[in-house]
């Protein structure tokens, strides 16, 4: 079941997509919970009554997919917990030696945007990048979980574009403040629920695409540290809340690392693919001047 996050008349409504068009919950199950959190929260049996509710559907239930204003499946997640350098690859081009444990760092939620809305070049920088990645949506509160049971953690994945201010990223040790512009986290369209795809995701074709171009191409079979471990080893420290969200890494092919740099720029379309879970596509826009 692929479950989306929208807006309808100022207000956020949870769908499920069915064909070429997303049905709204609100309408075909007014009982079922409003947000994605809510669903997850309300366990197997709110997946089964959305599925339920989105077969038997009526016509004024269902929007056209283009007529959709999409919000990133998890509009306020508690967590947005990052890995970088998870392919060997990426780690190479940019000079890193091939990492023993993740390299975890924070997004915060203001810098996430839904597919087919802007991410936003900032006003202090022209060094905005793509970074193609899985996106996991925690399914359960969870601590010290152990490998064999932790891919029972995940709620579904989704497309992300970890959207990087490179030179304010370098301006510290700590990779924080390029990665939480405004605007800059594609995340979308949708999320895909576990039984759609390989345990883990795993062995998936991922790409970005830069108008048009293929920019990177990987498997995420790749990673170094797959969504198992990365969650034992997360949950050896903090505790996994249902709406928390991981960012699996980036493969090769990063603008900073080409010569010359390829940055996004104003007119832009940017897009990730990941197989069996869809196009995360995004345009890119330059942040308007301060009033």
């Amino acid at each position: 079941m692929r479950l989306v996050t929208f807006q309808e008349n100022e207000s956020e409504r949870l769908g499920v997509l069915v064909g070429e068009s997303v049905v709204d919950l609100s309408k075909a199950a007014p009982d079922l919970p409003r947000s994605l959190v809510t669903l997850i929260n309300a366990g197997q049996d709110g997946f089964v009554g959305a599925e339920r509710a989105a077969k038997s559907a009526p016509a004024a239930a269902r929007i056209p997919l283009a007529r959709v204003q999409f919000l990133p499946p998890v509009t306020q997640p508690g967590k947005i917990i990052c890995l970088g350098l998870n392919y060997v690859d990426h780690a190479t081009e940019g000079g890193h030696a091939k990492p023993s444990y993740p390299s975890f760092f924070m997004r915060v939620a203001t810098s996430l945007t839904g597919h087919g809305k802007a991410i936003m070049r900032p006003q202090c920088s022209t060094q905005l990048d793509y970074e193609a990645e899985l996106a996991v949506v925690i399914g359960r509160t969870a601590r010290h979980v152990r490998e064999s049971n932790a891919l029972g953690c995940v709620a579904g994945y989704s497309c992300f574009n970890d959207g990087s201010i490179r030179d304010y990223q370098r301006k510290t040790g700590q990779w924080t403040i390029g990665k939480n512009f405004d605007g800059t986290g594609g995340f979308g369209p949708w999320m895909v629920t576990p039984d759609e795809l390989p345990a883990g995701a795993a062995g998936l074709s991922i790409q970005s695409r830069l108008n048009g171009q293929v920019m990177q191409n990987a498997n995420t079979r790749d990673m170094l540290f797959p969504v198992a471990e990365t969650i034992v080893l997360l949950t050896e420290c903090l505790t996994l809340e249902p709406g928390d969200v991981i960012v699996m890494g980036t493969p090769a092919g990063v603008g900073h690392a080409r010569k010359p740099p390829v940055w996004m720029k104003h007119g832009d379309t940017v897009e990730i693919e990941i197989e069996g879970i869809g196009v995360l596509s995004n345009p890119i826009r330059d942040e308007s001047p301060a009033a």
